[in-house]
């Protein structure tokens, strides 16, 4: 289980899709960038979602995710993305109150019960106290990591994140 935080953003792309039975039917399908900019990611999307989508194409919506760091799952079995609401518990130190903040993550895993293992094992490694409020599974069919790209002359690309 590796971690990953970036600028992340959600992108529905539509589409004519071949179904099981041979009709094609326009769906609406949602994948994940890592990107800087709505500009960037919607060229990011376009890039990847061109190898795996033959015909046309387009980006019907993209927001920012509410999530900065995604939980990535070694297993073959993880094909399905959860979105996660943890709770980290603080005490207030001049009212000695506990206080409660909201954090969102995006898991990789197989199962529900798999997700909630990989949160454990991810924030296990950690010194906050956490509480998991919620995991939902979501509609996403992939994320794209940015990956830096090998030049022919040996000149990377300046303008692109790390």
């Amino acid at each position: 289980m590796r971690s990953r935080t970036a600028e992340w953003f959600e992108v529905k792309i539509a589409y004519e899709k071949t179904m099981e039975d041979g009709l094609q039917k326009r769906v609406k399908e949602t994948y994940v960038v890592d990107a800087l900019s709505f500009t960037e990611g919607e060229n990011r999307a376009t890039e990847e979602m061109a190898a795996y989508i033959s015909g046309e194409f387009s980006v019907a919506d993209m927001k920012k995710a509410s999530y900065k760091e995604i939980f990535f799952s070694d297993l073959d079995t993880a094909d399905r993305w959860y979105k996660a609401k943890l709770q980290f518990i603080t005490i207030d130190e001049k009212t000695e109150k506990e206080k409660r903040i909201n954090v969102w993550y995006l898991v990789q895993a197989g199962s529900f019960n798999g997700a909630v293992k990989a949160i454990d094992e991810v924030m296990g490694g950690t010194m906050i106290d956490y509480v998991i409020a919620s995991v939902a599974e979501t509609t996403i069919m992939d994320v794209f990591e940015y990956t830096k790209k090998e030049s022919g002359n040996g000149n990377d690309d300046e303008n692109q994140p790390a």
